[in-house]
């Protein structure tokens, strides 16, 4: 499912319009993302989470040459679903 298929979706289920349906998705998408760069972590009961975890500096070789390169230690957005998520899912 894409972005226009979410809010086709979130606009028939909710009985909206898809300008509002797309008002809404993307109002969902910003708050997501400020809460994340601000440092919180979002939660919703059931469905999962979205964190903010640090991943370390390392080294990569690159197999061709041999080559060493640093890769340096960046914040990475995750997702772990929620027990009502995983049980939908798995039937």
């Amino acid at each position: 499912m894409n972005k226009q298929e979410l809010i086709a979706k979130v606009a028939e289920k909710a009985g909206l319009s898809k300008t509002q349906a797309s008002a809404a998705v993307d109002a969902f998408i910003e708050a997501v993302t400020d809460a994340l760069k601000s440092g919180d972590e979002v939660r919703f009961v059931g469905f999962g989470t979205f964190t903010v975890s640090e991943r370390k500096a390392r080294k990569q070789k690159i197999p061709g040459t041999g080559e060493i390169r640093e890769i340096p230690a960046m914040k990475m957005p995750r997702f772990k679903p929620g027990k009502s998520l995983k049980e939908a899912v798995n039937g």
